[in-house]
């Protein structure tokens, strides 16, 4: 009975997985040069080639312009009358580990605890999540995947979005130290279960494990760079604490996940007595802590461009327009969506909505393309159509912050992608049941 309850477990388990598996073949690597012809190609970094041809060996770069000389055993694609991009980055996603919100199986962003920093995303990536070809359709080739929940979450990963495993998509680990920061402001409800002195001290206790878990992970490279002089084992290995030396070291910066003015400020003056290198991520408020992110040269990472103001009293486009205001003032910045892998193929939009709203229209690709890509540090190999760069760029019909336009094709590190998701499966599908009713 035991065995045949086993059995019919692994079963369950199976099918659920095919459930949730992308059809979508993952690309083998570039296996001979490929030249495309005729396009119109917009580097983001060095402005737009006419009727110019891109070539790429090897998964990079080799040469692009016009009069390009193309090898002979090169596989040459006409793209005449097509518009040729940089891959779309979101900058701040759970893609691939998140399924479906109601299936708690299919969920791995979050671990229990408070003060996770040796959390890697990259290893709970799920390569068959269905959610990534539906991404790609609309032109996002590189996410940003981060761990989320508790004080401290872990470290995100760069990641592209094709590949057989984890480690196939993974383009940079170790991207950035997650920190959620606590709300500094009470806010009075109705429904409040907590009195305002007891929220206080939970605030305040938050704040008080942030700042011990720093110093405890200082005290620690302390312990293991003597250990490296002298040749004396101080301390035993504690991954918590080894995961945030390159954070101390200034290797790779801390996003602070904070929307609120208070908050930003007192992540600001945290980072500083820190000595870290912070990024702010959700940043509502940024506009006004403008002079302190200027001199600081702290960047912010916008996350949903198309909410509501946090305050009755603002404005209906007081999110809209940050972008447009953070550029003014000479803010680096960046655009991602909602942070929710679901929604992570909308990432496009959000910028077209900044746009819309004031941001040049340059400026709006460059925030999900360039300058994405020089905030998680990565711009040395994505972001931009330049020699040397991984080819990993779309093939657009028009524009892809504009609705109509059609991702054709994409190519990441000069693989071709299958561009097959589930939304165009469901449409041939439905378009045939109308069809036959149709006959009728």
């Amino acid at each position: 009975m035991k065995r045949t309850n086993f059995v019919l477990f692994v079963a369950l388990l199976l099918c659920s997985a095919g459930a949730f598996a992308s059809d979508a073949v993952p690309a083998a690597k570039q296996k001979k040069p490929i030249a495309l012809v005729g396009g119109t190609i917009h580097t983001v970094s060095g402005g737009v080639l006419e009727n110019a041809t891109i070539l790429f060996e090897k998964g990079k770069i080799t040469a692009l312009g016009m009069n390009i000389a193309i090898p002979a055993d090169a596989e040459r694609i006409d793209v005449s009358g097509k518009h040729l991009y940089p891959g779309i980055i979101d900058s701040y996603t759970n893609m691939g580990l998140t399924e479906i919100g109601s299936v708690r199986g299919t969920i791995d962003f979050a671990e229990t605890g408070t003060i996770n920093p040796g959390i890697r995303a990259e290893v709970a990536v799920n390569p068959e999540s269905e959610l990534i070809p539906v991404a790609r359709s609309l032109g996002v080739a590189i996410v940003a995947t981060v761990p989320g929940g508790g004080l401290i979450s872990g470290l995100g990963a760069a990641l592209m979005l094709d590949g057989w495993t984890w480690e196939d998509l993974t383009l940079k680990s170790g991207l950035a130290l997650v920190v959620n920061w606590p709300a500094m402001v009470y806010t009075p409800s109705p429904r409040a279960r907590t009195t305002k002195e007891e929220w206080q001290k939970q605030r305040d206790d938050q704040l008080k494990a942030l700042r011990e878990a720093f110093a405890s992970a200082r005290a620690y490279m302390t312990a293991k760079t003597a250990e490296k002089q002298k040749g004396v084992r101080y301390h035993e290995t504690d991954s918590r604490w080894q995961s945030m030396i390159p954070v101390l070291e200034g290797k790779i910066p801390v996003f602070v996940v904070a929307n609120e003015l208070s908050q930003i400020q007192a992540a600001i003056t945290w980072a500083e007595a820190e000595s870290v290198r912070l990024v702010i991520v959700g940043g509502k408020d940024a506009w006004l802590v403008r002079d302190q992110l200027k001199a600081k040269d702290i960047p912010v990472i916008v996350t949903d461009i198309q909410a509501a103001p946090s305050r009755r009293w603002q404005g209906y486009s007081e999110v809209f327009t940050l972008p447009m205001r953070l550029h003014d003032a000479g803010i680096r910045f960046c655009i991602t969506g909602d942070g929710s892998a679901s929604n992570s193929r909308n990432t496009p939009y959000h910028a077209a909505n900044a746009a819309a709203y004031g941001l040049p229209k340059d400026e709006a690709l460059k925030s999900i393309t360039l300058y994405a890509a020089q905030i998680l540090g990565i711009a040395d190999k994505v972001g931009s159509l330049e020699i040397g760069k991984d080819a990993t760029l779309i093939v657009t019909t028009g524009d892809p912050l504009e609705p109509p336009t059609v991702t054709e094709q994409m190519f990441i590190q000069g693989k071709k992608i299958n561009m097959t998701d589930k939304h165009k499966q469901l449409y041939e599908k439905y378009k045939q049941k109308y069809g036959q009713v149709n006959e009728k």
